[in-house]
């Protein structure tokens, strides 16, 4: 009884939990393996499972062109924003200079409105670029890219330049009397220093480009250019129904890239949470 009311009530929340967490992806695996493939047939255990909503995925749709479209776009997405963010950080955190401070607010201050409030200015932009140079207009994935990159460097920056000012400056001023310039300090000392921070900005990035649906969906209209999130919407718009075990099959797939994303992360975010550790 008494293991009962100190710990025991402890597991059992845990469980609570674990179950609460675990049936909507239940729920998603059996729909995807549901041979009827039907929103209506669909329950928790699936009667005679089957691949089949995947076969039809692969197949009847261009899933698999989608699912490269949101790789390439959210990929290097990631890496662009990381890479300019990191270098507008240092230069917010290492240098003084006229306007640091009123680019600093209106930097903040531009993360405060939607970025759907945008649309019809990069609507109307896009289409006078699309009759001039139509490689980074609609349907493109380039454009896309520079869509994704001008609304994530305001909040990356912010979260770099706090990682940044924690770099102590003796560094910098050590590596600037051995003769290093401001590039050598920045690749060679700063940025071993602060992987954590641009492993975390990469992952949020990555997972927040690959998921996005309303620009997309605004600027991609053919079939082949669709994202994955564009894509599967398209799925289940008109025909939610029928199309609801290729649906979750698509789910399942697409959460692959995200899960890879953070494994391959998932080292530089623990070595930094656990830099700071001493052995007592």
């Amino acid at each position: 009884m008494t293991w009962l009311s100190r710990v025991g009530w402890r597991h059992a929340v845990a469980v609570l939990a674990l179950i609460f967490s675990l049936f909507p992806i239940v729920f998603v695996v059996s729909a995807a393996l549901n041979p009827l493939g039907t929103l209506s047939s669909t329950s928790v255990v699936p009667t005679g499972a089957s691949l089949g909503n995947v076969t039809r995925l692969l197949t009847d749709t261009q899933f698999p062109r989608w699912f490269l479209n949101s790789v390439l776009v959210a990929g290097v997405s990631a890496a662009a924003s990381v890479f300019l963010s990191a270098l507008a950080a240092y230069a917010f955190s290492r240098m003084r200079f006229r306007g640091r401070r009123a680019g600093l607010l209106a930097l903040l201050l531009i993360q405060m409105f939607p970025q759907f409030l945008a649309i019809v200015a990069i609507f109307l932009m896009f289409s006078t670029i699309t009759d001039l140079w139509p490689p980074i207009g609609f349907n493109q994935a380039w454009g896309l890219i520079l869509l994704y990159l001008g609304g994530a460097l305001g909040v990356n920056t912010w979260l770099m330049k706090g990682f940044f000012d924690t770099v102590p400056r003796e560094l910098d001023e050590s590596a600037t009397m051995d003769g290093a310039s401001h590039a050598q300090t920045f690749f060679r000392i700063l940025l071993p220093l602060v992987a954590p921070i641009l492993a975390v900005t990469a992952l949020l990035a990555f997972i927040g480009t690959i998921n996005e649906f309303l620009i997309a969906n605004v600027f991609l209209t053919d079939t082949g250019a669709k994202t994955l999130s564009v894509g599967m919407y398209g799925l289940v718009a008109g025909e939610r129904n029928n199309n609801f075990g290729m649906f979750c099959a698509g789910t399942l797939l697409t959460a692959v890239p995200t899960v890879l994303v953070f494994q391959i992360l998932q080292r530089y975010i623990v070595t930094g949470l656990t830099s700071g550790a001493v052995k007592g």
